[in-house]
C-alpha cells in the first residue's frame, strides 16, 4: 500500500508546528492512526549527556535503540554519510493512515500552506503546484486554492480526510 502523505508548510512563525500538533490530536481522535516526519534544517538530539544512550553514541555506536514499554527509538548517527532521502525516512515508518509532514517545503507531496499574515512572508500557492490549500490568520484575496481558518482545525481535518481518500472512521 503506498502512503498517504500531507504535508505542512511555510515559512518561520508562521504556526506550522502547532498546526500539526492540533491536527493530530483532532485525527487521532477520530480514530486514525497519524505519523509525522519533521525535517529539521539543523542538528538535534534527543538524548542528553550523560544518559546511558548518549555514551554508547559518544563511544562511537552507529546505531543505538533505547527500548521500554512505553516507547522505544533508534538513534542513528549519520557521521560522514548524506542526509537520508524523504523516501528512505518513510520507508522506516510503520503502516498507518496518514503521514503529515512538517518541513520538505520543496517537496512534490501534496501541502497545506500556513500562514501568517501579520508576516510579510511570500505565498506559496499558485507557485507551487503542490500545495492544495492555505490555513492561514485571515481571507486571502485571490487564493488559488481553498483557504481555511489556521485555527479552525476541524474543518481543515475533514478536508484532509477528504482530500486523502482516508477510510471513514
Amino acid at each position: 500500500m503506498t502512503a498517504k502523505i500531507i504535508g505542512v508548510a511555510g515559512f518561520k512563525n508562521a504556526g506550522k508546528t502547532t498546526l500539526v500538533e492540533r491536527l493530530v490530536r483532532e485525527l487521532t481522535r477520530r480514530g486514525y492512526r497519524i505519523a509525522t516526519v519533521k525535517h529539521a534544517h539543523h542538528s538535534f538530539d534527543i538524548d542528553h549527556e550523560g544518559r546511558d544512550s548518549f555514551r554508547h553514541r559518544a563511544a562511537g555506536a552507529s546505531e543505538v535503540a533505547v527500548v521500554s514499554r512505553q516507547r522505544w527509538a533508534i538513534i542513528h548517527e549519520s557521521r560522514d554519510e548524506e542526509e537520508p532521502s524523504f523516501a528512505a525516512i518513510l520507508a522506516k515508518l510503520s503502516p498507518c493512515d496518514l503521514i503529515i509532514v512538517e518541513g520538505y517545503k520543496h517537496g512534490d507531496h501534496a501541502k497545506i500552506e500556513v500562514r501568517n499574515l501579520a508576516l510579510d512572508h511570500p505565498q506559496l500557492a499558485g507557485e507551487d503546484r503542490s500545495v492544495v490549500a492555505i490555513a492561514a490568520t485571515g481571507p486571502v484575496p485571490d487564493a488559488p486554492v481553498p483557504v481555511f481558518d489556521r485555527d479552525h482545525v476541524e474543518a481543515l481535518a475533514q478536508f484532509i480526510i477528504t482530500r486523502m481518500e482516508l477510510d471513514p472512521k
